[in-house]
């Protein structure tokens, strides 16, 4: 999977979950028939919101981006649908072009980022496995502390 596949699988997925989730707060708020559509669609939504946080921040290492690009790319999560123009925008700006700079054979990593970034490339499965669990913890406390409106009520 190159690092256009990835952004842009995980850039669709989330606005597929944004839709889930705004129909669930239709189905509740509007018609106040079901809160099941916010449960379920809100937790796809924080766990889909999650993996495009870690899949940026990875395309961001590898494409080079500058701080300012990478900062819109996260911030486009927190706007519904704001991450299909964000893939969009990086494609046609030559952002998201090219392979996986770390893999093996390809240049050598300089800092830490890069670093944990050439392991991940090398090491696909454990790092695919390391990587859910870290998502399902943090997703996991998420769930466990509620929305964010009760967490300091």
């Amino acid at each position: 999977m190159s690092p256009r596949t990835l952004f842009r699988t995980v850039a669709l997925a989330e606005a597929v979950t944004w839709t889930l989730l705004l129909a669930g707060l239709v189905l509740k708020y509007g018609t106040h028939t079901t809160e099941l559509g916010v449960r379920i669609g809100g937790g796809l939504h924080g766990f889909v919101f999650l993996c495009y946080v870690t899949s940026t921040c990875f395309t961001w290492v590898n494409q080079k981006w500058s701080l300012g690009q990478g900062t819109l790319a996260l911030a486009a999560a927190f706007v519904p649908y704001a991450t299909i123009p964000m893939e969009r925008a990086m494609e046609r700006r030559g952002r998201l072009d090219g392979g996986w700079r770390l893999a093996a054979g390809g240049e050598r990593p300089q800092g830490v980022l890069e670093k944990l970034q050439a392991w991940v490339l090398t090491k696909p499965v454990t790092a695919v496995v390391v990587a859910l669990a870290a998502v399902a913890v943090v997703f996991s406390v998420l769930l466990f502390l509620g929305p964010p409106g009760t967490w300091f009520s």
